[in-house]
C-alpha cells in the first residue's frame, strides 16, 4: 500500500516537471535541432538542478548559511571565471549581521533580491553594499548588517520582498579564481533575532522544499523564453557579432546595479574569426566571457575562455585585440570557441569611470589574421 503524502505529491510534480522540460525546453520549441543541442539543454538542466538542490532545496531564512552558487562543474546563469558567488536566504522578518573578509579581491559587493523567496528567479533588486561604501579594518575583514534598526555605516535595509542575498568576490589575476580552492572567501551569517532552533524536518517542510526546487528549474528553463524570442534588456544585442554600448542594468533581477554589461551572440563558420578591438574602461574590475546558449560559461579550467584586465596584452596606447576562433591563432588574447560555431559574449564592468567604450567587431577569415 503506498501512503500518500505532501511530500509524494510535491515528487511527483518534479517529476512532471523534469519531464515538461525535456519535452517542450530540449526540443525545437526552444530552438534546439541537433542531437549535440538536445545533449547540451540535458546538461545544464543537471547543472540547474544540482543548483536548486544546493541552494534551495533546503533554506531557513531565521537560520541561513552561506552556499557557493556556481563552480567549474555547476555553471548557469552566466557564471564567471573570475568570481566566487555565495547567497543565502533572508526575510524582512529578521535581522542579520554578516562576517566576513574581502579577500584579495578586486571587488566585492553584497546585493539583496526580492521575489526569489518560493525558488523563482529575483523580481528585482532591493539594495547593495560594495566596498567602495562600506567599512572595512585593515585587513580587509568587515561586518554588516541587514534589516533591523537603522546603522550609520555597512547596513541595508530590508524591504517587504527581500528573500535571497549574493555576495560577489572578483578577481583580476592571471589563472581563474573560480577554479583555485585556496581562493574561496570564508563569510559566516547569523540571524540576530531567531527564536530557538530549526525545527525538525516535516512532511510539510519536506514538500515545501521539492516545490522551490521545481520553481527554480520551471524558471530557469520553460519561463525563459528563447533569447531569439524574447525583449531583451538594454545591456543585451540580438545582432550576432555587434555588442551594444554597456551600460548599468537598473534593478533588473540578479544583476549587480554598480556594473556595466554589454553581451551579444557570436556566429562564426569553420574558417571565421572574429576580431575584437576597444579599450578597457577605469573601472574597479573588468572581464570579458564566452557562455554557451544556455548562459554557460565555456570550460575555463582547461581553456582560455574569458580574459580580465590582468591576462590581456594591450598595446602602447592602451587597446586591446582580441581573437575568438576555433583553433588559436598563435596571437595573444585568443578566446577558444570550443569548435562552437555558436555562443554568447558577455562583459562586465565594475564601478566605472568615465566613458565606456563599446568594444567593436569583425569576422575575418583566419588566414588574414596578421600580428
Amino acid at each position: 500500500m503506498t501512503i500518500e503524502t505532501e511530500s509524494r505529491s510535491a515528487l511527483g510534480e518534479l517529476i512532471s516537471t523534469l519531464q515538461e522540460i525535456d519535452t517542450r525546453w530540449c526540443s525545437a520549441e526552444w530552438n534546439l535541432h541537433t542531437t549535440d543541442d538536445i545533449a547540451g539543454a540535458h546538461r545544464a538542466l543537471m547543472h540547474i538542478l544540482e543548483a536548486s538542490l544546493v541552494g534551495f532545496f533546503e533554506q531557513d531564512p531565521a537560520h541561513p548559511d552561506f552556499r557557493r552558487i556556481t563552480t567549474p562543474s555547476r555553471k548557469l546563469t552566466g557564471d564567471n571565471s573570475d568570481a566566487i558567488y555565495f547567497d543565502a536566504p533572508v526575510s524582512a522578518e529578521h535581522a542579520y549581521v554578516i562576517r566576513g573578509n574581502l579577500h584579495g579581491a578586486a571587488y566585492f559587493s553584497l546585493t539583496v533580491e526580492e521575489g526569489t523567496a518560493d525558488g523563482h528567479m529575483a523580481s528585482g533588486t532591493a539594495g547593495i553594499l560594495n566596498d567602495e561604501n562600506m567599512e572595512t579594518d585593515s585587513n580587509g575583514n568587515f561586518t554588516l548588517y541587514l534589516g533591523g534598526p537603522k546603522k550609520q555605516c555597512n547596513w541595508l535595509a530590508l524591504t517587504p520582498d527581500a528573500s535571497r542575498l549574493t555576495t560577489r568576490h572578483y578577481f583580476e589575476q592571471a589563472a581563474p579564481v573560480a577554479c583555485d580552492p585556496d581562493q574561496e572567501p570564508r563569510m559566516h551569517i547569523e540571524c540576530i533575532n531567531a527564536a530557538g532552533a530549526p525545527k525538525p524536518p516535516t512532511d510539510a517542510s519536506v514538500a515545501s522544499g521539492i516545490r522551490r526546487v521545481c520553481n527554480v528549474i520551471r524558471s530557469r528553463t520553460l519561463e525563459m523564453p528563447p533569447l531569439a524570442n524574447s525583449e531583451p534588456p538594454p545591456f543585451v544585442s540580438l545582432t550576432p557579432n555587434e555588442f551594444p554600448a554597456p551600460v548599468k542594468p537598473g534593478s533588473f533581477g540578479f544583476a549587480a546595479t554598480d556594473a556595466h554589461y554589454s553581451m551579444a551572440p557570436y556566429f562564426l563558420g569553420p574558417d571565421d574569426a572574429l576580431v575584437i578591438t576597444g579599450r578597457w574602461p577605469d573601472c574597479r574590475f573588468a572581464n570579458v566571457c564566452l557562455w554557451n546558449r544556455f548562459q554557460q560559461t565555456f570550460n575555463y579550467r582547461d581553456r582560455s575562455v574569458s580574459l580580465n584586465r590582468a591576462q590581456t596584452v594591450i598595446d602602447d596606447q592602451g587597446r586591446f585585440r582580441m581573437v575568438i576562433a576555433h583553433e588559436d591563432p598563435g596571437l595573444p588574447n585568443w578566446l577558444d570557441t570550443e569548435g562552437n560555431p555558436f555562443g554568447l559574449v558577455f562583459w562586465r564592468m565594475f564601478l566605472v569611470e568615465g566613458d565606456v567604450a563599446t568594444p567593436t567587431a569583425e569576422v575575418v577569415k583566419v588566414s588574414e589574421l596578421k600580428n
